[in-house]
């Protein structure tokens, strides 16, 4: 019985030592966590922080700066059970990993994770890696490093500048314009983007011009030309009487002569894989992606996706925040392979390379790529989103095309005359596809002329004169405007969501047509900033600052002196405004109805959710009336009401009836209309009598 007893102690304390020896893994997501797990290994536990664990604290500014702006950071609200359950992992682990991601953000949570675990600072337990993929997961575990303080000191620099703008200009908003106002370093700078474009637009004359188009005539083949000018010269048509002038030198009783043809063969070079702004860019005008949805499906798909099939869980892209066009000679290799072998040598810049390159698959600074070549989003479609399977196509297209020949074209430029008038047409034809086949969104159409010669006679079909005005410069869309700010330098791959998002959240600007339109509320704060605080939205200053961090980042500054260059200044400009500022009063937009409680006017308000109707004597009279579209249509359910359009609090459409809460008839899809049902019924039957 004694010998039983001690053989099951022993078993215990077996189980209980190989738990220990266990290694832990700190990764910031669940989904990044589960990928890795299932390629380390049982030795290893694969946790997740769920982001950052320590921050400024929100209700103070949290920077000393008496102190060399020393920091004062305290644990997230919140995060106290995931704390609780990372020390403890960390206690009963052999071996303790950061894997946090491979960016200054990134270092920065592994160094806020290695002070709350007590960590040793100079030991090697930092792991990174540009791709989720087996191979290079495991290879990084085999080169772990100390944490890197450059990193570190550049996104500590970064988050105290934002901290000091932000806490110290928006209590001077708050005085003089209304609460719950913010002004940000790259914010100010992208909201006085906007602002100095509508101003163009406002004070923009346009100016009258005519094209005259033309249809020409060759046997029984028609091609377009446009008035090129005379003689020889370009001449504008700034009115109507200038294209009569010219329809007037030519004798329609003639044919015109070509009189020159050039022929010439075109290249059209692919364009670089993505960076983080160009995946940004490319997702919102092709895709119609908003820059946050861009950047959480990339997120997804670096994070990994579950492809079954014995596959797993698997990272599909390299990492999304990246500002750089390297490519690893691994990916080369691999997409040159892909493309020998898909379409033949011809297609492909670059060689296979037998066996393995030299240099290494991690690269911290990698463009934007799919980590295995081979998984074609027409072969993986099934296990994806479909907004995954869009974005992911258009990063694999962008890849592959980037390493292939280009595209050639046979032009043609042709010119025709009459009595010294000179019409032009210009024509292509895609002689070899190149990188188009694997991008075919890029491939030009075709526009084709007939066989043309010089001394060829040819007549004249119809003219098409046609009155046009200049336009102004276009309000900014996502693309564009995140565009102007990597073109001033200003901001980093990962500030661009965050801060559109910021200043459509803060009502500065509002969507027209996915274009951004400035609210009067933006235009009052940015005259403020710019009048107050001409620093904070000069480009070049802001741009400046940028580069300071880099240099923080690769060693070449300390970050408080650059925290200090920038303080000092700033903070004379804030006690200024603070004594010279008034208050401004903002007038609210009529509603063009009165209150049905008092009887006082209503007006338009903007709450958290978007506009609402209010009456104009609250608090006095708190009533409220939520803003509703009527779409024409009768309540299906009660036959009495009007169904309205209204959105959720996350800002989803739905119908409803006008008489909620008595009826209580909701629908995700737009009712339709009976009425027009049975009148189009109606029709066809009368057109079938017919």
């Amino acid at each position: 019985m004694v010998e039983a007893k001690t053989k099951k102690k022993t078993t215990k304390k077996k189980t209980s030592k190989s738990k220990a020896s266990k290694k832990l893994v700190i990764v910031e997501s669940p989904s990044k966590a589960k990928t890795i797990e299932k390629y380390l290994g049982s030795t290893y536990q694969v946790v997740a922080s769920i982001g950052h664990v320590r921050d400024l604290p929100k209700s103070t500014l949290g920077v000393d700066v008496e102190q060399d702006y020393q920091p004062k950071y305290i644990n997230i609200r919140g995060k106290g059970p995931v704390i609780k359950d990372l020390k403890k992992a960390a206690k009963a682990a052999k071996q303790v990993y950061l894997a946090s991601d491979p960016d200054r953000e990134g270092e920065a949570i592994a160094w806020h994770l290695q002070h709350i675990l007590d960590l040793d600072p100079k030991q090697a337990n930092r792991v990174v890696f540009n791709e989720i993929t087996k191979d290079t997961v495991k290879n990084a575990f085999k080169e772990p490093r100390t944490i890197n303080q450059d990193l570190v000191d550049a996104q500590q620099a970064r988050r105290i500048i934002d901290r000091l703008v932000g806490y110290s200009i928006s209590p001077v908003l708050w005085k003089t314009v209304k609460r719950g106002l913010s002004a940000g370093r790259v914010q100010s700078v992208a909201l006085g983007l906007i602002i100095a474009r509508e101003r163009q637009i406002q004070a923009f004359q346009p100016e009258e011009y005519w094209t005259l188009d033309s249809e020409f005539k060759k046997a029984k083949a028609k091609f377009k030309a446009n008035f090129y000018g005379f003689d020889g010269k370009k001449q504008p048509l700034p009115d109507n009487a200038a294209v009569q002038s010219v329809l007037g030198k030519i004798d329609q009783s003639k044919p015109f002569e070509v009189t020159e043809v050039k022929a010439k063969e075109r290249k059209r070079q692919p364009q670089p894989p993505f960076t983080t702004s160009t995946m940004q860019q490319a997702a919102n005008t092709q895709l119609k992606f908003r820059t946050r949805k861009t950047m959480m499906t990339a997120q997804q798909l670096y994070e990994g996706i579950n492809l079954g099939r014995g596959l797993g869980q698997v990272g599909l892209i390299t990492y999304m925040r990246t500002d750089s066009t390297r490519l690893s000679s691994l990916a080369k290799n691999a997409a040159a392979q892909y493309i020998h072998d898909e379409w033949g040598e011809e297609y492909s810049r670059h060689k296979p390379v037998a066996g393995t390159p030299q240099e290494g698959a991690q690269d911290a600074h990698e463009a934007i790529r799919p980590t295995d070549v081979t998984k074609t989003p027409a072969s993986i479609k099934d296990k994806l989103t479909p907004d995954q399977f869009k974005l992911y196509s258009l990063i694999w297209s962008r890849f592959v095309a980037s390493l292939m020949t280009p595209e050639v074209l046979d032009t043609l430029a042709v010119t025709v005359e009459q009595n010294g008038v000179l019409f032009h047409a210009n024509g292509s034809k895609t002689k070899f596809p190149g990188f188009t086949k694997a991008y075919p969104a890029a491939k030009e159409k075709d526009n084709l002329l007939p066989d043309l010669a010089e001394g060829d006679q040819i007549s004249l079909a119809k003219t098409d004169p046609e009155q046009h005005f200049t336009m102004p410069p276009a309000r900014y869309s996502e693309a564009a405007l995140i565009k102007a700010l990597e073109e001033n330098g200003v901001g980093r791959p990962s500030t661009y969501a965050p801060t559109l998002d910021t200043i459509q959240r803060r009502n500065y600007v509002r969507v027209d047509a996915r274009k951004f339109v400035p609210t009067e509320l933006g235009e009052i704060v940015q005259n403020i900033v710019e009048d107050k605080f001409p620093d904070i939205t000069d480009t070049k200053f802001t741009a400046q600052v940028e580069h300071s961090l880099d240099e923080i980042e690769v060693g070449d500054k300390k970050w408080v002196p650059v925290v200090d260059e920038f303080y000092k200044p700033f903070s004379k400009e804030v006690a200024s405004a603070e004594e010279t500022l008034e208050k401004i009063t903002m007038h609210d937009e009529l509603a063009g109805m009165d209150c049905e409680v008092c009887g006082a006017p209503m007006v338009v308000k903007m709450g958290r959710y978007g506009k609402f109707y209010a009456c104009s004597r609250f608090p006095d009279c708190r009533n409220t009336k939520a803003i509703v579209q009527e779409i024409g249509i009768t309540c299906p359910k009660c036959g009495k009401g009007q169904v309205v359009e209204r959105k959720t609090k996350r800002g989803r459409k739905f119908y409803g009836c006008s008489r909620y809460p008595d009826c209580d008839f909701v629908s995700w899809d737009k009712p339709k209309d009976p009425n027009a049902e049975s009148q189009s019924a109606e029709e066809k039957e009368a057109a079938t009598s017919k």
